[in-house]
């Protein structure tokens, strides 16, 4: 199926690992110029120069979305390169999760700051690009604990909670201006956050992924690419009918829908 993505310009954050890391390959492979960020240098310029080598038209900064001048030069920075933006994909973030009473005001700023204030920022500077090109979309990668929290899940599943609520909110604010807004709420996906798990439970990755395979009705953990396969396709052409959708990639996890 041909997306219609050629041609296409767009942003990813959180891009050098992962679904990130997948989501801008997907992108490339597709045919659309590609900006990504992510906090450390050495793996965006690597990523950078792998990508352009194989001929991909690709922009890569190191940049922390929870610092607001680090978005506003990096998206400087996409509009000096490429002049326009029909695409933003708010990928950064991690998994902070624990009990309610051991997580500090530091740790729920920072958390907020990093989630949810880092996608504000970006959509705040992509939309008046977007409006100039007729419409665009934006995929918030959020967490199936922001629908369905269990207990020990804080500060994360509250910031994820706040991204469903700006991704609604958004997609109906912004329908008008064809600017389609949808999450992925994602579960147990394959990424370098659990190899460091594994590591700390002095256990290998893969016996890690057997233990969660065992709580997931598919029997396993999902690959990055499955998730970046449905983030490109809320992306594209193919999904212009979709929006203000929560989708969840989980392998049937999720309690509810």
């Amino acid at each position: 199926m041909d997306l219609g993505l050629k041609g296409k310009v767009a942003i990813v954050t959180g891009a050098t690992a992962g679904i990130g890391l997948a989501v801008v390959r997907k992108f490339v492979e597709e045919g659309a110029s590609v900006a990504f960020c992510a906090r450390r240098a050495e793996p965006v310029e690597a990523l950078e120069r792998e990508l352009a080598a194989a001929g991909g038209n690709v922009l890569g900064k190191a940049a922390d979305v929870s610092r607001p001048g680090d978005i506003a030069a990096f998206f400087e920075a996409v509009a000096a390169r490429f002049g326009r933006i029909d695409i933003l994909v708010n990928n950064a973030g991690t998994s902070k999760a624990g009990p309610f009473m051991a997580a500090s005001d530091e740790d729920w700023q920072a958390d907020l700051e990093l989630k949810l204030f880092g996608a504000i920022r970006c959509i705040r500077l992509a939309v008046p690009e977007m409006k100039k090109q007729g419409g665009g979309r934006i995929v918030n990668v959020t967490n199936i604990a922001g629908k369905a929290p269990g207990a020990s899940t804080m500060p994360t599943s509250v910031s994820r909670a706040a991204g469903l609520s700006l991704t609604k909110s958004l997609s109906k604010g912004l329908a008008a201006d064809n600017i389609l807004v949808n999450s992925v709420c994602i579960g147990k996906i394959k990424s370098a956050q659990h190899e460091k798990a594994a590591a700390r439970k002095g256990i290998t990755v893969d016996a890690l992924y057997e233990e969660f395979g065992k709580g997931i009705p598919l029997g396993r953990v999902g690959e990055a690419e499955e998730a970046a396969n449905v983030i490109v396709f809320l992306c594209s052409q193919a999904a212009s009918f979709v929006t203000g959708s929560s989708i969840n990639l989980d392998g049937g996890s999720s309690p509810v829908f």
